[in-house]
């Protein structure tokens, strides 16, 4: 193989790869909407959801569109958003974590 060969070679698959990350983080955040919609919970301004997702499928991107980096950050912020909003909204019984009260520490 030459060189111009494989330069296009690892391009290719280093596209695949950002590619591959790219509709994983679609797959989560759109399970993160659904099961925060399931559960009641606020999900953040809809524009987010849509607008990350638009800006996936649109050929019109800040980068050319074989390199998903800007298309991978819009969703990762997306996350970040609809993961902030549930903090805002949500009840205190929404946390995975045991309350840990300074009685229990004492206790015989």
């Amino acid at each position: 193989m030459d060189s111009t060969t494989t330069v296009l070679v690892v391009v290719a698959v280093l596209a695949a790869a950002l590619l591959c990350t790219a509709l994983a983080l679609l797959v989560r955040l759109v399970r993160t909407r659904r099961d925060l919609r399931r559960a009641g919970l606020p999900t953040g301004p809809r524009w987010v959801f849509w607008g990350a997702v638009l800006y996936l499928v649109l050929p019109t991107d800040l980068l050319p569109d074989p390199v998903y980096l800007d298309d991978i950050g819009v969703l990762l912020l997306a996350l970040r958003s609809m993961r902030g909003s549930l903090g805002e909204g949500a009840p205190a019984s929404t946390s995975r974590r045991p309350v840990r009260r300074p009685a229990d520490d004492y206790a015989p």
